[in-house]
């Protein structure tokens, strides 16, 4: 199929949400779960399978990484001790553990999108990465705003991997946890025409049922929202924070206290609930999918379409990869940039170069 064929898409679609919990800081043992959970996933008739957010290797709830008002006394290094465990345990792209995560999509011929922890130099990111049924890595989204005390671990993504991806399933797309939160997010997806809308997250709130369902009916679109399952078992001895479970989920300090339970749902483009929301279990929740559902729904609100005014609002999107180095040659030529900027910059002095990349 060349690249400016459309895929043809199929009528009915059977999509899975894994909800489990990462073998905390253990990429090994996460990927043998993912392994074993997506192989029953497309068992059971599943073309796409999600998994939560930050799943490769954890979301690191229940520390705050010696920040606060040890930060530069003798908690600043355990924090950093912890950091660079969870930098051990994460993903880079490209990568063996993207290799693995391809071949486990082409061996259960399936498409699957999954939550890891990546990273690029000494940063890291939440990411959700894209395979579809051959294995082929179609590409990454990078949360834009990590939320909170997230912010304390994590970088912020770019414009450059806001992708929708044309697939025989549909329009696949994700957006993270609370991007969701963000209108013009939600608005770049629907001009995308996205129609399956991967949701990863880690809020297990009934108000996120409230959101999840707003988007369905918004962007008359299905919505796959996949959130952990987690105890305190799951977390290696002394990474959670001393009190945390009183302080932020009442007592509990048993090992099998619930740290994250879930809530895991897939809804329809008419905001309705078609499996889940499932709490406190691990689970796969399954739902068939009539995409067009996705058309049907637009004769009344299509905010991308006829129920928007681009006479009076309009989005513009940066979706260029923003770097902190950009590298000049001694002849004045930008070393390591894309040969199409290149030429459109052929003409324009060294100057002018760098300022329009700044852009």
């Amino acid at each position: 199929m060349s690249a400016n064929t459309k895929p043809t898409i199929m009528k009915n679609v059977r999509v899975a949400v894994v909800q489990t919990g990462s073998v905390a800081f253990d990429q090994e043992a996460c990927l043998v779960k993912l392994e074993q959970l997506t192989k029953t996933a497309a068992t059971n008739g599943a073309k796409l399978v999600l998994f939560p957010e930050a799943y490769v290797s954890a979301y690191p709830r229940g520390s705050l990484f010696g920040a606060g008002n040890e930060m530069y006394g003798a908690g600043a290094e355990a924090g950093r001790e912890k950091y660079r465990i969870y930098w051990e345990s994460s993903v880079e792209i490209p990568g063996p553990v993207v290799d693995r995560l391809s071949a486990v999509a082409r061996s259960n011929n399936v498409y699957l999108v999954v939550g890891v922890i990546e990273r690029e130099l000494g940063t890291l990111y939440c990411t959700v990465v894209h395979f579809d049924d051959k294995g082929v890595f179609l590409g990454k989204h990078r949360k834009l705003i990590p939320t909170f005390y997230e912010r304390m671990v994590w970088g912020r993504g770019d414009g450059s991997t806001l992708p929708v991806y044309e697939t025989p399933l549909g329009k696949v797309g994700s957006v993270i946890c609370w991007e969701n939160y963000m209108p013009l997010v939600r608005m770049n997806m629907y001009q995308k025409g996205i129609q399956i809308y991967c949701a990863p997250n880690a809020d297990g709130c009934e108000e996120w049922n409230v959101t999840v369902r707003h988007i369905a009916l918004e962007g008359r679109c299905f919505v796959l929202s996949c959130n952990q399952f987690n105890r305190k078992s799951d977390f290696p001895e002394g990474f959670l924070d001393p009190g945390f479970e009183k302080n932020v989920y009442g007592e509990g300090n048993e090992e099998n206290f619930i740290i994250s339970r879930g809530g895991s749902c897939i809804v329809s483009p008419q905001g309705k609930f078609i499996a889940g929301p499932v709490y406190n279990q691990d689970a796969i929740l399954y739902a068939d999918l009539d995409i067009n559902d996705c058309i049907r729904g637009k004769l009344d609100l299509d905010t991308a379409g006829h129920y928007s005014r681009p006479d009076i609002f309009n989005l513009s999107v940066k979706t260029k990869e923003q770097r902190n180095v950009i590298n000049v040659s001694h002849d004045g030529d930008l070393g390591q940039i894309p040969k199409t900027t290149k030429r459109e910059v052929n003409d324009e002095s060294t100057e002018k170069k760098l300022e329009r990349l700044a852009i």
